[in-house]
């Protein structure tokens, strides 16, 4: 009788047990079947008035009409995007929280500046712009060409100070090339971002800034700014289509940054394929290409799989350059 009494006990236990593990997956399904229940947090690892937060914010407006929740942006500045970066890949996987990633995720980390793996700690959604770097001087400056620029930094007495939007990042990386590529040095400034780097050259507090096309084209279209070069294979379109390239200066080097969307890893497959459908068509709207093109953006969609292997790409590209140019924090 116990022995009769004993099993009935466990096969109801083990019951119930079955019971309870099945609700968690339960509950999974409910909430990929629901998703999105709630607001999607968009972070953006830089200040507000950039042009990444600019791109941000237009993403999260067309993103009303695939979205059944609102995506609301978040400004997570400081370490080169360091820190916003980290809290995604630190948030819970499930689709509510993701990342306005740029082309310094895959360089921070060789860096010394972040700890997170590019390749492996971020489920890329989609590409949406690509761009070269501009070298940019106030409009004051004395130096009208590269040339210029290139003469006075190797005469003058103290090095000429370059602003970027932080440590390790892409504007930073693209003035640490070129100085070497001219055999000289520059005095790094770094900023939150690129957009105070900005304000500070029109204040006339440094000389020089290496930004995105869209981050001093206003600025050079009114004529407060003056763009040198273009770190590119090609001259590019708008505001900076007289603007020559390095390259036709004699001075080998293109560098340039990229700007999508992503989430953290192991997001669920159910509800990442409904993120997914969610970046891709807004990535597609009109609007955003229409804002992007007044922004001077180069509008540059891609899915996440060929996003995937760019920032992998870069990662690798940049990592070599940063331990041949020795930049690694200590």
């Amino acid at each position: 009788m116990n022995i009769l009494i004993s099993t009935r006990k466990l096969l109801a236990l083990g019951a119930s047990s079955a019971v309870l593990a099945a609700l968690p997956m339960s509950a999974v399904a409910q909430g990929a079947a629901d998703y999105p229940s709630k607001p999607i947090e968009l972070v953006v690892p830089f200040g507000a008035g950039g042009g990444t937060d600019t791109l941000a914010r237009v993403v999260a407006e067309a993103a009303k009409k695939h979205s059944t929740q609102p995506i609301n942006v978040l400004n997570k500045p400081g370490a080169t995007g360091g820190i916003g970066l980290s809290e995604v890949v630190a948030a819970k996987p499930d689709g509510y929280k993701i990342a306005m990633v740029t082309v310094e995720m895959a360089i921070i980390p060789h860096m010394g500046i972040a700890k997170f793996s590019p390749e492996n700690d971020f489920t890329p959604l989609v590409r949406l712009n690509a761009d070269p770097v501009v070298l940019t001087v106030h409009a004051d400056s004395p130096w009208k060409t590269i040339e210029d620029l290139v003469d006075a930094a190797k005469k003058s007495k103290d090095p000429l100070k370059f602003g970027n939007a932080g440590t390790g990042g892409v504007s930073h990386l693209a003035a640490a090339a070129l100085q070497q590529k001219i055999g000289t040095t520059f005095t790094h400034v770094p900023y939150q971002g690129n957009a105070p780097a900005v304000v500070a050259l029109l204040g006339g507090h440094i000389d020089a800034v290496t930004a995105s096309p869209s981050e001093v084209f206003s600025f050079v279209q009114t004529g407060k700014l003056r763009a040198l070069g273009v770190l590119a294979d090609q001259r590019i379109g708008g505001a900076f289509a007289q603007v020559p390239t390095l390259k036709e200066r004699k001075i080998d080097l293109s560098v340039g940054t990229w700007r999508g969307l992503a989430a953290p890893k192991s997001v669920p497959p159910d509800v990442l394929a409904k993120l997914n459908a969610i970046a891709i068509k807004t990535a597609n709207e009109p609007a955003v290409k229409e804002a992007m093109e007044k922004q001077n953006l180069g509008y540059s969609v891609a899915d996440g799989e060929t996003f995937r292997k760019q920032i992998a790409a870069d990662s690798a590209l940049y990592k070599q350059l940063i331990d041949q140019m020795g930049l690694k924090a200590n």
